[in-house]
């Protein structure tokens, strides 16, 4: 119910857009305080791992939908863990982390990695370890919301699930937050953060914080983010737009190469080149027909909600 209000509120936002305009962020699902936070550190002056970096953070701040940052998505244990990814699409560097316990910075955290070590990932306790060592401060990320999913979990015989040949298969969905920003130079850079499936055996990682799963970047063509169910979540879209691709064109070429062997998957995919031109594609599946992402760009100045029709 409060999705519907958030939904409605966000449907008076509507502009009619052009799609070739920069500098632009594009993000996944109606949250608009991080498209405007982004937004803002372009504006400012920031450079576009700014941009991402601060819009995650927000999203992580504000608990999106709770499928991203602290208080959500209880693993089987009860805890939150989270998962994020940056990519900077001028150089092609990856700082991610996985599966981090503590730290309800996570973005933060994954350029960390990018900027401050040789890696590409660190996971688990040793990845919270890292974070405290380069400053960022250690939090309970349990939330009294978080508590009671997991207890009105547990009173449910510990259904949904994700074990096989044990339990019956879940049915729960993640809405992992994606963005991409470019400024009015062509430079690109995409992130992630959430905090991944709830009642997720502990441990898993899915295709939040993995480059050219999560999401990608490239300044020399373009970028791509994808949400949904990320363990069936691989795409191509990037090397479509290299090849000449629209946007749209591009995130349904890969929306359709997914379904061909899971039709019922839930997700959704987008897409921007940079010449300021973007879109995105879902599937269809029950409850999930329409998918709503925001933009904002120097025709609208300030965050829009769009959305497309799923195939």
């Amino acid at each position: 119910m409060c999705l519907l209000v958030v939904v409605v509120y966000f449907l008076t936002l509507l502009l009619p857009l052009g799609h070739a305009s920069l500098p632009l962020v594009i993000n996944t699902w109606p949250f608009k305080d991080a498209t405007g936070a982004a937004w803002g550190a372009l504006q400012s002056g920031g450079s576009v791992l700014d941009a991402v970096e601060k819009g995650c953070a927000r999203c992580e701040a504000d608990q999106c939908d709770g499928s991203v940052g602290y208080g959500g998505s209880p693993d089987e244990n009860g805890e939150t863990t989270l998962d994020a990814m940056i990519m900077n699409g001028d150089t092609m560097e990856v700082g991610a982390v996985a599966d981090l316990r503590r730290i309800k910075n996570a973005i933060g955290v994954a350029r960390a990695v990018m900027e401050r070590t040789t890696h590409t990932m660190l996971v688990g306790e040793s990845a919270s370890l890292f974070a405290e060592n380069m400053g960022f401060t250690a939090e309970d990320l349990t939330t009294n919301k978080s508590l009671n999913i997991f207890s009105e979990w547990l009173k449910g015989n510990c259904q949904p699930n994700y074990r096989k040949n044990v339990f019956p298969d879940p049915s729960t969905h993640c809405g992992p937050y994606r963005m991409i920003a470019i400024d009015q130079a062509g430079h690109l850079a995409a992130g992630t953060s959430t905090n991944g499936l709830t009642h997720k055996v502990p441990g898993r990682v899915g295709d939040s914080p993995i480059a050219g799963a999560g999401a990608y970047a490239d300044s020399s063509v373009g970028g791509a983010a994808a949400t949904g169910d990320g363990d069936v979540m691989i795409y191509l879209a990037v090397e479509q737009m290299r090849a000449g691709a629209d946007p749209s064109t591009a995130c349904k070429t890969a929306i359709s190469r997914i379904k061909r062997h899971y039709a019922d998957f839930f997700g959704a995919i987008i897409c921007a080149n940079t010449t300021g031109h973007y879109g995105a594609a879902c599937n269809k599946v029950a409850g999930f027909s329409t998918f709503f992402y925001m933009v904002s760009n120097p025709e609208t100045d300030k965050p829009a909600l769009l959305s497309v029709d799923c195939f």
